[in-house]
């Protein structure tokens, strides 16, 4: 199917939160984990949100030019074409932007998608992300709100971050301690600043002990019901009933967490779930595999040719792709989005 509209992105986000699942957004970095991704998603019966960080833009473009705008739009027409061939709907995102790379990564590719926008197309990008974790409070949300704006004129849905992800992404680095929760204060805040949709749609990263990268379960100490207490003082705030979700929310930094953990998340209202390190290593295992178990072939030992067919990328790249398709599959059913695509 073409790649979402903001009218079918829209209806995505809102069936996942009727219905108390939510989407794995994906980051993706070349054609073949955009294959991977799509992939995955159209074997669970989901549709999903593939997203570029700033450094996988960067090494999008070339290693050597490391230009992030021109490698997220590279990769963005990569996957209007390729997802065409798959029978689910896919939203297209970029990742954490904080404020140093504003100007050089979200706010241009905003200003490609308003210019299409007016000449009658769609965004090329349905959603961006200002991560205004580093800046204080009031901060962070002077500039979500001046970005709401632009993102409302491009037709495009912003997501913000509210608090600190712990670990690092992308030369973003967090020390794990107890800042990693977010107050039932700073929700009153955000929706005191932004609203609740009528001055444009956003996403609410919200943290509870989220850490990115790698820790196995029992080694992250997240807090799922800061999550249902954000919702009632937001709630409260905008005259809602108390069992009111104002918020469509993300769960960033998920690696380690326990199936009970995520499962309390999306009952709070979380609607995209980001799965980066997990995915990186089901692409990167099967590569492993296959190159120490054709050993001889892959390389041209004492003289030898070696075997095309086993060096050939191709050969390789499908177990890669296979690999990482069957841990968006997993993703999908531990969101519990596997099987709510609506044709």
């Amino acid at each position: 199917m073409p790649i979402a509209t903001p009218e079918i992105y829209a209806d995505m986000l809102d069936r996942a939160k009727n219905g108390s699942f939510a989407y794995p957004a994906i980051n993706i970095t070349s054609s073949q984990t955009i294959t991977a991704a799509i992939r995955g998603f159209a074997e669970a019966g989901s549709d999903g949100i593939i997203q570029v960080s700033t450094g996988g833009g960067e090494y999008a473009s070339g290693s050597t030019i490391k230009d992030m705008v021109a490698g997220s739009l590279a990769l963005a027409a990569y996957a209007e074409q390729v997802a065409k061939n798959y029978p689910v709907n896919i939203a297209l995102h970029t990742d954490h932007c904080p404020e140093n790379k504003l100007d050089g990564f979200v706010r241009p590719l905003l200003a490609a998608s308003t210019e299409r926008v007016k000449a009658g197309g769609l965004p090329i990008f349905q959603s961006h992300m200002w991560d205004g974790s580093a800046v204080p409070l009031e901060e962070n949300l002077r500039i979500a709100d001046e970005l709401l704006a632009l993102c409302r004129a491009a037709n495009v849905i912003l997501e913000i971050e509210v608090g600190v992800v712990g670990g690092e992404e992308d030369g973003v680095d967090n020390e794990i301690n107890d800042q990693l929760y977010t107050t039932p204060e700073d929700a009153i805040a955000t929706v005191k600043a932004l609203g609740s949709g009528e001055e444009g749609r956003y996403l609410t990263a919200l943290t509870f002990g989220n850490v990115h990268g790698v820790y196995k379960p029992g080694n992250v100490t997240l807090r799922p019901e800061i999550l249902k207490s954000a919702q009632e003082a937001a709630a409260g705030e905008l005259g809602l009933g108390p069992d009111a979700r104002p918020f469509d929310l993300v769960f960033h930094g998920g690696s380690g967490s326990t199936a009970e953990e995520i499962a309390a998340a999306v009952d709070y209202g979380v609607v995209k779930m980001n799965v980066d390190t997990d995915t990186q290593y089901a692409f990167s295992r099967p590569v492993a595999e296959w190159m120490l178990r054709n050993f001889d072939g892959v390389l041209k030992i004492d003289g030898e040719v070696g075997n095309k067919k086993q060096y050939d990328p191709r050969a390789w790249g499908k177990e890669a792709e296979a690999g990482m398709a069957r841990r968006v599959v997993e993703a999908c059913e531990n969101l519990r989005s596997a099987g709510t695509h609506q044709a």
